[in-house]
């Protein structure tokens, strides 16, 4: 497991960028627009979701688009898949329990 991706989603402005990006292709400067920051504090982000490969470049002339990488955020899913499979496993003891102690009651 990348724990650069989960580096990488624990900021919030770049979970922003993200959201912003599954929807479409964007540039730094329209990205900085959506924040009413400079294109450098979000060009540090994009550096970051780059590295950690959540975030590939597009060039389109002389500029430069930023797109989501999708699959790669399976990894996170797939880590969360794990943790809420344990707690489905807990509640159904904690059920059983119930079941139990209701059964014993009668």
């Amino acid at each position: 497991m990348n724990s650069d991706i989960f580096k990488a989603i624990a900021d919030p402005t770049r979970r922003a960028i993200l959201i912003l990006l599954a929807s479409q292709s964007m540039t730094p400067n329209a990205l900085a627009e959506e924040f009413n920051t400079t294109r450098q504090a979000v060009s540090k982000h994009i550096k970051v979701l780059t590295t950690s490969q959540l975030v590939k470049q597009n060039k389109q002339g002389r500029e430069i688009y930023y797109e989501l990488i999708p699959d790669n955020l399976d990894q996170v899913n797939n880590w969360l898949d794990q943790i809420k499979e344990q707690w489905q496993h807990k509640f159904h003891n904690l059920d059983t329990v119930i079941s139990q102690l209701k059964k014993g009651k009668k």
